[in-house]
């Protein structure tokens, strides 16, 4: 029997369903939602929770002239398989398959790139504006979930958008997490009234009517507006959304079609801003992520039968966790700070063992940056742990408030470089440089698990000012005996041709340079720990080189080859310099390995690279 999703080519296919159908399809994308994240990996609690929703969307407004943004953009797969994407779906996340995100490169219906939180109704209200400069038809659709609303910028964003009050409809994803206090019971006895056809005709007919009458028409029409919102203040102590400006309708079950459609069809018809605020569940229908979605926000390959069961294993972020747990039962003045990221940054533990000194600011770069610098001038000890990715939302914050201001905050910046399959939005290459600029600024970038730990001590107790302790996602490489030194840096051989680098992959120079070996190239390894300052005491032995080259897994821009580069010219070396970096392009996604063998970072292609630059 030909099941509804083979019939399902493009969204205005829905629309000859029948509800009963609808709701048959709806099981068909779970079932092939969890089948294919099985066996690709990705974000699965995510998109399971919002397959009526999608399918809602789709069905209520025609796509591409109505345009759907989704914020963060992680849970739009359901979005990509009925957009004319199902049969790519096994290619999820993989090199030169569908991305993870939306990707208008990648479809029409991609209304606009995601990948970092709170930015859709800024994105939404610029769409919407646009289609009313330019006078064409269609509606601009914000899809933001509850935790996203914690980040500021949706916030800047509702203000505005009522402001202007253009087509703009925002649907509220609300799993039950923080945002379902700001409505609330009064909002929702709200909701049973709005929800209601007759509510939007008879206020549309009140309106017309009032602006119809000469002279006092508005004036009239302004003062019921003013009672009304003065006697909502009184019964429901007014409501957040209808404050900037919005019509709101909700809360809605995310899971009932019937409910959703007809939601849907209030705020196409409405003549104002709207809110659509829809109650979900994460990892709905497939009962391991509905008892434990947040295990199941990102997962790897798992058996769909018994679950995912994959413990922790040691890996850098696992190793800072079980560091600050150590050093905050020693000192009480140590505080962690996390953006929405508890578990992805190893900080569970310390959450529980220390809940007066763990700060969860929710997705909020800017504001927990200067509340650790805050707590720094109040005297204690905050890391600030956070993905290279979005440290980038705090660049203003750590220099204004953390390194203008000299206070001493460390900066445990977790998925430093490629990161692989997430793809564009979250490749952490962007911290050297965006750090190096920045006056007063130490930076440190261990390779190892002891290193890490070395380093964190260090930052914590013998530095002062902003330190930035950078790490990659996954487990440590090994290393060949031989490497020595001091805590900036470490080197193996005396030889004139010098490779350098640091943290992870040091770890492929040091193959590369025993390739060499092989082919009688003596090649020496310089592996640096700290970045900045830059030691010193290492340009006598880059001057006295034949030839100097550098990898990073970063932009060329502000990299430390590039600043190195620029110290050796100051000095009138005469040798050889090369670096190889990251080019001037965003990394799509594929395998961290993939990407290395790509931008020929691997030891077998360094090698290479230096072989042919020496003959």
């Amino acid at each position: 029997m030909e099941k509804l999703l083979d019939q399902i080519r493009l969204p205005q296919d829905l629309k000859k369903l029948s509800p009963a159908e609808l709701e048959k399809l709806c099981g068909e994308i779970r079932e092939l939602l969890i089948r294919t994240v099985s066996s690709t990996g990705g974000h699965l609690s995510s998109n399971l929770g919002v397959v009526e929703l999608t399918v809602a969307l789709h069905k209520s407004f025609d796509l591409p002239q109505d345009q759907i943004v989704w914020d963060v953009g992680h849970q739009s797969y359901t979005h990509k398989i009925l957009t004319g994407r199902k049969e790519q779906l096994h290619t999820l996340r993989q090199k030169g398959g569908l991305s993870g995100f939306p990707k208008p490169s990648e479809s029409p219906y991609d209304a606009f790139v995601a990948g970092h939180s709170s930015t859709s109704i800024s994105v939404a209200a610029g769409l919407a504006r646009a289609k009313r400069l330019k006078g064409e038809a269609g509606h601009a659709i914000a899809v933001i979930g509850d935790g996203a609303f914690t980040g500021g910028m949706a916030y800047e964003a509702l203000n505005n958008a009522g402001h202007y009050g253009d087509k703009i409809i925002v649907v509220l994803n609300d799993n039950e997490m923080s945002i379902s206090k700001n409505v609330g019971a009064f909002a929702r006895y709200l909701a049973q009234i709005r929800t209601k056809p007759e509510y939007y005709s008879t206020r549309k007919k009140i309106r017309k009517g009032m602006d119809a009458i000469p002279v006092v028409g508005k004036p009239v029409a302004n003062l019921v507006s003013d009672l009304i919102d003065n006697l909502k203040e009184m019964l429901y102590h007014s409501n957040l959304f209808e404050d900037f400006g919005f019509d709101y309708v909700g809360p809605v079950n995310g899971h009932d079609l019937d409910s959703l459609c007809a939601a849907f069809e209030r705020a196409r018809v409405s003549d104002r801003p709207v809110l659509v605020h829809v109650d979900t569940v994460k990892g709905k229908g497939y009962a391991f992520a509905e008892k434990k979605p947040d295990a199941y926000h990102g997962v790897p390959q798992f058996d769909v039968q018994v679950g995912s069961h994959e413990k922790r294993q040691p890996d850098f972020s696992a190793v800072f966790g079980r560091w600050i747990c150590e050093t905050a039962s020693k000192d009480e003045a140590v505080c962690a700070i996390t953006a929405a990221m508890k578990h992805g940054t190893g900080l569970e533990e310390f959450s529980q063992c220390f809940p007066n000194r763990f700060y969860d600011v929710g997705i909020a770069e800017a504001h927990a940056a200067t509340f650790s610098a805050g707590l720094a001038h109040g005297g204690f000890l905050p890391v600030f742990a956070v993905y290279s990715t979005f440290l980038q939302r705090a660049y203003d914050q750590v220099i204004q408030d953390m390194a203008i201001a000299g206070e001493h905050v460390v900066l445990a910046v977790d998925r430093a470089g490629i990161v692989g399959e997430d793809g564009e939005t979250h490749q952490g290459v962007f911290d050297i440089s965006f750090l190096s600029s920045i006056p007063g600024m130490t930076l440190l970038s261990p390779a190892t698990y002891s290193e890490l730990r070395a380093c964190l001590d260090r930052a914590m107790y013998r530095l002062k000012g902003p330190v930035a302790v950078r790490y990659p996602r996954g487990r440590e490489k090994e290393f060949p005996a031989g490497l020595h030194g001091n805590e900036q840096y470490q080197m193996s051989g005396n030889g004139k041709i010098l490779l350098v680098s640091y943290g992870r992959l040091s770890a492929n120079c040091c193959s590369a340079a025993a390739l060499l070996r092989q082919k009688g190239i003596e090649v020496s390894v310089i592996k640096l720990t700290q970045l900045l300052p830059f030691p010193q005491d290492l340009m006598n032995r880059f001057l006295q080189a034949d030839a100097v080259f550098f990898a990073e897994e970063v932009v060329a821009q502000g990299s430390i080859g590039r600043m190195v580069a620029d110290l050796l010219l100051q000095n009138n070396f005469g040798g050889k310099f090369r670096t190889r970096t990251v080019p001037d392009r965003f990394l799509a996604h594929a395998s961290v390995d993939e990407i290395f063998d790509d931008l020929g970072l691997t030891g077998e292609k360094l090698a290479e690279w230096i072989g042919e630059e020496l003959r």
